[in-house]
């Protein structure tokens, strides 16, 4: 390779692999991107306030108060078209939707409010965002970090994809700071976690994994689906981008798939080029339903915060029930939380019912309110068992290594009353017999 292909793909000449080029990235670029109709709050105002307002579209014809659906496919082309295609700036201009869509820039200026960005982008689903981020900003030749009991979507993107892609993945356990740190190479180019894991809510330190990135000269990429911005801000913490699959709780109904990523311009710009060359555009409809169930998003995230708290604190008193795995129930795993980094916890809570898969089955058969369905993140509550849904292609040793016990069953809290969802979990559990107490 010479030296001016090795520079032109972001090496640095006497450090194979080592990631320079994000700092060479000093064009002047706009916020956004946004029109003129879009409105644009201080990120200084409340997560309620900017959820309610921020990107919505004030229509100078109609005065509707909700954005428009931009059904389009294309946009007329005029001075201000060209002049974009000639200055490398059609991600700023209407003209084709698979470039952008003011639809789109509705919801990626609301995103971007909430979690303390200037940019942010929209894909067609969180597994988008997430390989658009990833091949974005590696090289070929480089290192990434990553978690072994990350997202399936994610784990199976980096263990496969990325070997035959030239970049080579390590995977630790993400609550292992020294792992980390000793993970690090010098083509170490990206570090990839998760503000909480699937499905045993392990909960990294983001402050010191983002030092350990700083450290290295690499950037650090957090999935932030399971805690949204209203329960913690990943950038604000060292992170410099940030995704969500925003089928889950940022559209909030389980009624579309999207993906989110969110982070400085610089860094977007390059994620959203990847996007185009993967054709994960998110469609215009999809992008207004988005839009409005951002709206409700503090108030949803407040309700599941304080649903799944108390049905945790249930479980952890319930015989028939052999252990709890959520932050508020504390234990050795939680032990250096820190505490201040978290609004709440989100609506997640996983356990492991006594008597195993047969068991765990059982049980959710005999529930009344949550549905038994894969997903997570909407207004109703949804039940399932990784072992035979999200980690069923892994063999039996495997997800005990990963710390998959036998009846381990995950459950998404929804919005509705915490005391009905007890009543009907009590119900469903039963009374424990002797073989439930071995």
């Amino acid at each position: 390779m010479t030296k001016e292909s090795r520079t032109a793909i972001g090496f640095e000449e006497g450090r194979t692999g080592e990631a320079k080029w994000f700092n060479d990235l000093t064009r002047s670029r706009f916020a956004g991107p946004v029109t003129p109709h879009h409105r644009v709050l201080s990120r200084t105002v409340s997560p309620e306030t900017l959820a309610v307002h921020a990107g919505t579209y004030e229509d100078p014809i109609t005065g509707a108060v909700g954005t428009p659906v931009f059904q389009t496919s294309t946009f007329l082309l005029d001075d201000a078209s060209y002049a974009a295609f000639s200055d490398g700036t059609s991600r700023d201009v209407p003209i084709y939707t698979r470039y952008g869509n003011p639809s789109q820039w509705s919801v990626q200026e609301k995103i971007a409010a909430l979690e303390g960005s200037r940019s942010a982008l929209v894909t067609s689903s969180g597994m988008s965002a997430i390989a658009s981020t990833v091949y974005a900003l590696t090289n070929a030749g480089s290192h990434i970090i990553s978690a072994y009991d990350a997202y399936g979507g994610t784990y199976n993107l980096l263990r496969e994809d990325m070997p035959s892609a030239g970049r080579e993945v390590t995977f630790v356990d993400p609550t292992d700071i020294g792992a980390i740190e000793a993970a690090v190479r010098p083509e170490t180019q990206l570090l990839f976690f998760e503000t909480l894991t699937n499905p045993l809510l392990k909960a990294p330190s983001i402050r010191r994994i983002a030092r350990i990135a700083k450290e290295a000269n690499a950037l650090l990429v957090v999935d932030n689906t399971f805690l949204t911005p209203v329960n913690m801000r990943p950038l604000e913490l060292g992170a410099d981008v940030v995704l969500h699959s925003a089928t889950k709780y940022l559209g909030g109904h389980s009624d579309l798939t999207a993906g989110a990523v969110v982070g400085r311009r610089k860094f977007l710009d390059r994620i959203w080029a990847q996007a185009l060359r993967f054709g994960g555009t998110l469609e215009p409809l999809t992008a207004f339903l988005l839009e409005r169930g951002l709206k409700t998003l503090p108030l949803r995230m407040r309700a599941q915060n304080d649903n799944a708290r108390e049905i945790a604190r249930f479980l952890a008193g319930h015989p028939r029930i052999a252990a709890v795995h959520h932050p508020e129930i504390g234990g050795t795993r939680y032990a250096e939380l820190e505490r201040a980094d978290y609004a709440g916890f989100g609506g997640m809570v996983s356990f492991e019912v006594r008597g195993g898969d047969e068991a765990a089955l059982d049980f959710m058969k005999k529930l009344d309110i949550p549905y038994v369905a894969t997903s997570l993140g909407g207004v109703e509550s949804l039940v399932s068992m990784p072992s035979n849904t999200s980690h069923s292609s892994l063999t039996a040793r495997q997800r005990a290594q990963i710390g998959i016990n036998p009846g381990l069953v995950r459950f998404s809290v929804g919005i509705e009353n915490a005391q009905d969802l007890i009543r009907d979990l009590d119900n469903a559990l039963g009374t424990p017999d002797e073989k439930d107490m071995r």
